[in-house]
């Protein structure tokens, strides 16, 4: 198959692809909060409906299973109608959430509003983004994806503060009604400057092996590469959602969530860290997949966060190390989402990229059902948490060699190349 022919940078192309970059960052960012600063309204909630912890969670997996199999059909309605309306539509619907969820008095109106509305909402964002971002950047693809996915993680880190500090003052409905609103208006307002690429865009040319057909989903999907790369994502989308899901409860475990770590608890200075870390593994590695290749990189990552993790078992018991190692094993998980999207639009072409990135992203769905359930029964069956990093580390060293030793030269065929 034919590797997309070279074009040079020229016309608008060259500032027009950076707004665009902006404007998807904000977006990206806009839609943080219903799923990263949940754990705060969570107490709330369950004083005002009178309900249990787990009944209430049940609205955040109604989100993320939603934002995440839903996708190839927003991708789908995007690559046919746009960016600038789907997404609007989204901001507006997961601000709206926010604000719906306000004057929810049971919890089949919380699981409408906070988990139907706003996972749906998100969804569409999310996936709206990313298949922008992989157009307007051939020559950068890992690293506008990564960008952009980073500010999923980043935005919370800049509303967590202001949302408690008004939780503590107005109480939740006020601050849901508020916040849910700043969030809409960003985010519609940042979807009003989106297009995709014209045909007087003049683009660079890929920074590595690419297709120059673009195939239809119901093509992808009868591809071997492609359930490759999903067998792929999903391990290590489960793998890290078992890290994630359970980070409180093997810290406690091993005895070191309170010890005090430069002046601060060793578990909430490790998950501000780790979100961190988690937000600038993003960029950074694929930045790097843009230089060395993709499947490179991630043998490279995914090694390096099954040594983490192997590490972090080792010396579970310093708070110290512990705190340093889990950045660590963040920095070798986060990437995924920017790694795996820029790989499929490579392999696949760009065209109908938005909808065929829909049906890959539905590998994290896979992964947040089985992460946090399958982690904990294993736990419960072992009595121990050892088991568990067991199975995290063989799924990294797995998805590793999967990546050079076999996804690469599928993928050197699939294109063609020598």
């Amino acid at each position: 198959m034919a590797i997309a022919a070279a074009r040079t940078v020229g016309g608008t192309a060259t500032s027009t692809r950076w707004i665009q970059l902006v404007l998807g960052l904000i977006a990206m960012m806009a839609i943080s909060s219903p799923q990263y600063v949940w754990t705060l309204f969570t107490k709330p909630f369950m004083g005002a409906l009178s309900t249990t912890l787990p009944a209430i969670q049940v609205t955040v997996t109604i989100l993320i299973v939603l934002q995440t199999w839903l996708s190839p059909l927003q991708g789908y309605l995007i690559d046919k109608y746009g960016p600038r309306v789907l997404v609007a539509i989204g901001g507006a619907l997961s601000g709206l959430g926010w604000i719906a969820a306000s004057y929810a008095t049971s919890l089949t109106m919380l699981y409408l509003t906070y988990g139907l509305l706003c996972g749906i909402g998100t969804g569409i964002v999310y996936i709206g983004i990313i298949g922008l971002m992989v157009r307007w950047f051939p020559d950068r693809r890992g690293l506008a994806t990564g960008v952009v996915a980073a500010g999923y993680g980043f935005g919370a880190i800049l509303t967590t503060f202001p949302i408690n500090g008004m939780l503590a003052t107005a109480g939740y409905q006020q601050t849901l009604l508020i916040f849910g609103t700043i969030f809409a208006i960003v985010g519609v307002l940042a979807a009003l400057g989106m297009r995709l690429p014209a045909s007087g865009d003049r683009l660079p040319a890929p920074a590595v092996s690419a297709s120059s057909k673009s195939y239809e989903p119901k093509a992808m999907l009868k591809t071997s590469v492609f359930w490759l790369m999903f067998v792929m994502m999903t391990m290590m989308s489960t793998g890290g959602l078992m890290v994630i899901l359970n980070f409180a409860n093997f810290a406690r475990d091993f005895g070191v969530a309170d010890i005090m770590v430069l002046g601060l608890q060793a578990l909430p200075l490790a998950l501000t860290v780790d979100r961190i870390t988690n937000g600038l593994t993003r960029p950074f590695f694929g930045w790097v997949s843009d230089k060395i290749g993709r499947e490179n990189t991630m043998g490279i990552a995914f090694f390096l966060e099954a040594g983490a993790v192997l590490l972090l078992v080792y010396f579970r018991n310093d708070a110290l190390i512990f705190v340093i190692l889990s950045a660590v094993v963040f920095f070798g998980w986060g990437e995924i989402f920017s790694l795996f999207p820029s790989t499929l639009t490579d392999t696949f072409g760009t065209k109908n990229a938005t909808a065929n990135y829909g049906f890959l992203y539905m590998a994290q769905g896979v992964g947040s059902v089985l992460g946090g359930p399958f982690a904990a029964l294993l736990h419960d069956l072992e009595g121990s948490w050892l088991p568990v990093f067991g199975v995290i580390i063989t799924m990294d060293v797995l998805t590793a060699l999967l990546a050079l030793f076999v996804l690469k030269p599928t993928r050197a065929r699939f294109l063609g190349v020598k």
